[in-house]
């Protein structure tokens, strides 16, 4: 990219000493114009195929200059970008060089950045907003050479995409797969609202772009980011009494599996969670499987666990894959999750939804891991929560952007017709069941379990909101009392709301007699006391005190609370 400056000189300005720069920015494009074109690593058919283009492709070029053939195309080849700032190799018989010029011009040295980041002048405020709020993220433009209009009509294929929406203009009636009675085949102008990035330029919604790959740029600060992310979690904690460095050793993985070490401790995180519940995956002494373990939960499914419990089914399956040893289990849930979607060009959650720059030409527009198409901004929003409640937003972070051919640069918001937008009030139209599962709580009517003891009212309310929409949840005290922070504990109420209807739930938390949000001695002795008939404990408080969940509160579940405040048991929430 370069900056064209004519000046203009008039006989006025020069007499007060002063000049006019009139400036445009040129880009130059390269169009693929054959069929199954390779980009390489090098100016020469000796070299490894990169990826491989798709006809009518453009991509940006580092410049216009043709570089000398090492090994075959005899007339050279053209340097292009293709992922951000990495670059590589297309003979320039299948390459027609077009030059594209931009009148708008940067106004500040951030605006710069994104123009030789490969941002079109439609991104740069946006970016350069959060630029402002935070210095240390970077962000890099991916050049999917797609033009706008194909690119929304392919993602717009029936069956390809769904919403859980009943807004009209977000539904395609032409479509007939319905998915369930929620969720809706998408509209195109639904599709055009989630794939244009640029109505993601904000705080949560820009996780969807993290860069999920290792970036050496970053090696230095990698290791102590992926030890704050997991720092305050009881694996994490076992392990430093074993001296066995676990942000030492993502980071040493990452950059063996070319993955993010941030993504990979923000994976086992959401994985084995904070408290000790899961013990026998991370630890590596339960009896027979001793030096395995499981740090991702693969192989733990529902039908699994009801037959054979979490620990054998988590512990089996890392035996399977020969994790023995922290260093080999790891990096083993880290290669299958990169063999499966990072590797193949799909690196960041809105790629992976949206699959636009495929290493295989043929995968484009398929192998997506989902078909919910708000799933990569709600998923974002879970992800800023966690980074905002463990402190880490000023961290280092890179966001790799897609950028298409001939996108409207002027009024893409409203001329997308969707309104079910992550970051407006509008409620989603999902099930308040399948809000709460799909937070990761359990559900029951009239209850919500599955939340952990020593939860702040935030991380409830903002993993909750994260599925069904901002402002769509209140969380109110036993004495009916809206509160915004401290622990959630039992009898606690949480309204939430979906786009048709509004649901109460009382919370649960296995153990926590006394409403507080922890379990201690006042909760055991509470217990202590309903066996003996002293002391009655009722409704949800007595759903908390049976522990065991065999429909009475006894013996067994006394010994439960005992042992969890000795540290020695953790009680099943």
């Amino acid at each position: 990219m370069k900056n064209k400056c004519i000046i203009y000189v008039f006989f006025l300005f020069i007499v007060l000493g002063l000049n006019i720069h009139i400036c445009e920015a040129l880009v130059y494009h390269g169009k693929i114009t054959g069929n199954g074109v390779y980009l390489r690593s090098g100016p020469g058919t000796n070299y490894d195929t990169l990826k491989t283009l798709s006809k009518d492709g453009e991509y940006n070029l580092v410049n216009n200059e043709l570089i000398a053939s090492e090994q075959e195309c005899a007339n050279g080849w053209y340097k292009m970008y293709y992922e951000g700032s990495a670059t590589g190799y297309v003979c320039s018989d299948y390459v027609q060089v077009i030059e594209i010029t931009y009148n708008e011009v940067p106004t500040n040295d951030c605006e710069v950045a994104m123009q030789d980041a490969g941002f079109p002048p439609s991104y740069w405020s946006g970016l350069c907003s959060l630029k402002s709020a935070h210095p240390n993220w970077t962000f890099q433009a991916i050049a999917t050479g797609l033009l706008w209009s194909e690119a929304v009509s392919r993602e717009s294929a029936c069956g390809n995409s769904y919403i859980a929406s009943s807004v009209p203009t977000n539904i395609d009636y032409t479509c007939k797969n319905q998915y369930t009675k929620t969720w809706y085949p998408a509209s195109s102008s639904a599709v055009a609202y989630y794939m244009d990035p640029r109505n993601f330029f904000t705080e949560q919604a820009i996780f969807q772009f993290e860069y999920l790959k290792y970036d050496s740029n970053l090696e230095s600060l990698y290791a102590g980011a992926a030890a704050d992310i997991i720092d305050h979690t009881e694996f994490y904690k076992y392990h430093l009494t074993l001296n066995n460095l676990l942000g030492d050793i993502i980071n040493l993985v990452g950059k063996d599996t070319n993955v993010s070490p941030i993504f990979i401790a923000s994976r086992i995180l959401q994985e084995m969670g904070s408290s000790n519940s899961l013990y026998n995956l991370y630890s590596g002494i339960y009896p027979g499987y001793e030096g395995f373990y499981n740090f991702y939960n693969f192989g733990v499914t529902d039908s699994c666990a009801t037959s054979k419990g979490t620990t054998i089914c988590g512990l089996d399956y890392a035996k399977s894959k020969n994790w023995y040893g922290l260093t080999e289990a790891i990096k083993g849930g880290a290669s299958q999750i990169a063999s499966s979607y990072i590797d193949k060009g799909q690196y960041t959650g809105y790629l992976q939804k949206f699959n636009v720059v495929p290493i295989e030409a043929s995968k484009l527009y398929g192998h997506q891991y989902m078909t919910n198409i708000g799933a990569p901004s709600s998923e974002a929003k879970t992800t800023y929560n966690t980074y905002k409640n463990l402190g880490l937003l000023d961290n280092v972070f890179a966001f790799y952007i897609p950028v298409y051919i001939n996108m409207d640069e002027s009024d893409y918001q409203s001329s997308s017709g969707a309104v079910d937008t992550p970051d407006t009030e509008n409620k989603t139209a999902v099930p308040i069941s399948t809000i709460v599962v799909s937070s990761g709580f359990k559900y029951a009517s009239g209850m919500i379990t599955g939340i952990n003891p020593n939860t702040d009212v935030n991380t409830v309310k903002n993993t909750l909101e994260s599925i069904a929409g901002a402002k769509s949840v209140l969380i109110k005290n036993s004495q009916d009392v809206l509160v915004t922070e401290g622990l959630i504990g039992t009898g606690y109420k949480i309204s939430v709301s979906n786009s048709e209807m509004t649901e109460d739930l009382v919370v649960v938390i296995n153990g926590d007699t006394s409403g507080d949000g922890i379990i201690n001695a006042l909760d055991l002795l509470q217990v202590q006391k309903n066996i003996l008939g002293t002391f009655t404990l009722s409704g949800v408080y007595s759903l908390a005190g049976d522990t065991s969940d065999d429909g009475i509160i006894n013996a067994l579940d006394l010994l439960q609370v005992q042992k969890n405040l000795l540290g020695t048991y953790t009680i099943v929430q």
